[in-house]
């Protein structure tokens, strides 16, 4: 059938990159065509030195009779030229490794952040000066020196916002995927670095700008024939009080360069945001449902004497084992903090690279956890659902291109085959207008529906193993019992293993076969979910965990000792707990 793909997000122009524009491409229409037509003017000396501004020289002429405002026009093309350079340099470079320290080993991280930290701490113009000196005097030599001193102030601005963003868990997932290094930063973190690295890039060519002219006016960069703003300033030093004009038009020049890069850095900044207005067009397809995992009589995953330590040597998971068979739910249960999550992301092989496991046995079917496994294999045999919906997707790509990249990228589907499974898959999850969903952003969508994608996600490459880290806890009720029942469904219609991680008790129990309960990296008790709900417990940790929960009577004492006049109409009490929202569905 037809494939009508979204339309593009519309490019906003606000009026401050309108000016922008307009005043750049006025500078590069000086700097491209002042030198074919003034450069006698600029720099033919004449018999009419030190005149004030007249019909013939508007600004007057300099102490060798050359026209001012035609050197200051012409002297553009080389400032442009030279400040273009400094910026793209110190751009890319301190892209680069702020970025890539990220995905670096920790030790190499650390070392180069030491450096920058120690770069930075030396004032930019004074490093260019020292730089400058070494290299000697000249304009390339100064655009070299003014883009290394720039290169650790930008590295450090982009290591800072980088170390946000790699710790998403849309870059834990890449990484699980086996996504390149290259393809994480250009697909993951510079799009989510997009604004605030224009606004940076047109600070950075406005202070450029500023520093360049320094050197020349000190007399460390442009040197003689040549000339540039600042060389421009240097020579008017000495007639600042009887020609103050020849100092006027090349300051003027820099104002305006600097302030429309500014201008065009923050208009682009504001179109880079994914929040803008967009039109959706929508896609008529079809796939086939994910076919069933096959059962099995021995356990899926097993872990024996897990234990995972800090740089320091401290354990935070201390000699943890399981089991888990596929068809069967398996909860761990904790307080936050009790070593749930690094348990299970350790199965999944996303822990800290910081952090060292160990473990007598650690496997999922045949593939041993321990050691590095395909990329792929990994991809379609662990399906993982984050506590987060809204950190879990790419703040800057659709939800589509997300949701099919491992249908593309790993079972080698074609772009078109994989929108329509996961079309399906999302109709299949109760997901309204999957077709308009695929072609949203994540911001669009509310986190019921965004943690419904995640799960229909996981879904497509049938994994033998899913991964639920705290699924529910950054939803409302309603939403919660919704989330867990597609859970239950999943694990019933397909056979699917999984691994529920929640600090909530009641949840636990109405959705796990068996659980698990942790507490300070270590297990306490293992119970059935009959056991946990009838509160056959021996631990003294689990039996307050229980009473910390409130049961269903509890909870309707406690409406019923409400008196109804103390309600408006906008004031209606919860009649379900959380933890009933299952009680119906488990058998």
């Amino acid at each position: 059938m037809a494939e009508n793909h979204p339309a593009k997000r519309r490019f906003r122009w606000t009026p401050g990159l309108v000016l922008g524009i307009v005043l750049m491409t006025a500078m590069v229409l000086v700097g491209l065509l002042a030198p074919l037509f003034l450069s006698d003017a600029a720099e033919k000396l004449t018999a009419n030195p030190s005149q004030g501004p007249g019909p013939g020289h508007w600004l007057g002429t300099d102490d060798f009779g050359r026209d001012v405002l035609a050197r200051s026009l012409v002297a553009t093309r080389l400032t442009l030229l030279m400040t273009a350079a400094a910026t793209v340099i110190a751009v890319v470079g301190g892209i680069l490794i702020g970025t890539f320290i990220w995905l670096a080993p920790p030790r190499i991280r650390n070392a180069v952040l030491r450096v920058i930290d120690a770069a930075v701490a030396y004032p930019s113009l004074i490093f260019a000066l020292l730089i400058a000196a070494i290299l000697g005097q000249g304009a390339w030599s100064a655009v070299l020196a003014i883009a290394i001193a720039s290169i650790p102030a930008f590295a450090r601005l982009t290591a800072n916002m980088a170390a946000s963003i790699s710790q998403r868990n849309y870059v834990s997932t890449a990484r699980l995927l086996g996504v390149p290094g290259p393809r994480i930063i250009t697909r993951h973190m510079l799009p989510n670095m997009a604004e605030p690295l224009l606004v940076l890039t047109a600070t950075v060519f406005a202070t450029t700008l500023i520093e360049l002219s320094s050197l020349s006016f000190i007399g460390l960069g442009v040197q003689n024939p040549e000339y540039d703003f600042g060389r421009l300033l240097n020579e008017s030093l000495v007639n600042i009080y009887s020609q103050p004009l020849q100092a006027v038009m090349p300051s003027i020049m820099i104002t305006v360069a600097g302030l429309s890069a500014m201008l065009i850095g923050d208009g682009l900044a504001a179109a880079t945001d994914p929040r803008g207005g967009r039109k959706f067009g929508s896609v008529k397809t079809a796939s086939e449902v994910p076919a069933s995992l096959r059962a099995d009589t021995q356990s899926l995953v097993e872990v024996n004497n897990l234990t995972v330590s800090t740089p320091n040597g401290v354990p935070l998971v201390k000699g943890v084992s399981l089991s888990i068979h596929p068809g069967e739910v398996v909860g761990l249960v904790g307080e936050s903090g009790s070593g749930k999550s690094l348990t299970a992301m350790s199965i999944a092989g996303l822990l800290p690279e910081e952090l060292t496991v160990t473990a007598h046995s650690l496997r999922l079917g045949e593939l041993d956890l321990r050691k590095k496994n395909d990329p792929r294999t990994l991809a379609t045999s662990i399906g993982l659902v984050y506590q987060d919906p809204g950190t879990s997707f790419n703040p800057a790509l659709r939800i589509g291109s997300q949701l099919t990249e491992v249908s593309r990228v790993h079972l080698r589907q074609s772009r078109k085959a994989a929108y329509g499974r996961m079309v399906k898959a999302l109709a299949d999850i109760r997901i309204t207008q999957p077709e308009t969903r695929m072609g949203q952003h994540p911001h669009e969508l509310s986190g019921g529906m965004l943690q419904r994608a995640m799960i229909a996600s996981t879904l497509v490459t049938d994994p033998r193993l899913i991964i639920a880290d705290e699924p529910t806890t950054a939803l409302d009720v309603t939403v919660q019992a919704d989330v867990l029942r597609q859970f239950r469904t999943i694990n019933r219609e397909m056979g699917t293993a999984m691994l529920f991680i929640s600090h909530d008790i009641g949840v636990v129990q109405a959705l796990c076969d068996k659980v698990i309960v942790m507490n300070g990296g270590k297990i306490l008790e293992r119970l059935t979910g009959a056991q946990l709900a009838a509160g056959d417990v021996r631990h003294p940790y689990t039996k307050a965990l229980l009473a910390a929960t409130p049961s269903i009577a509890e909870r309707k004492a406690e409406l019923v000792s409400v008196r109804a006049e103390d309600f408006t109409y906008d004031e209606v009490p919860d009649e379900v707990p959380s933890t009933a929202v299952l009680s119906e569905g488990k058998e």
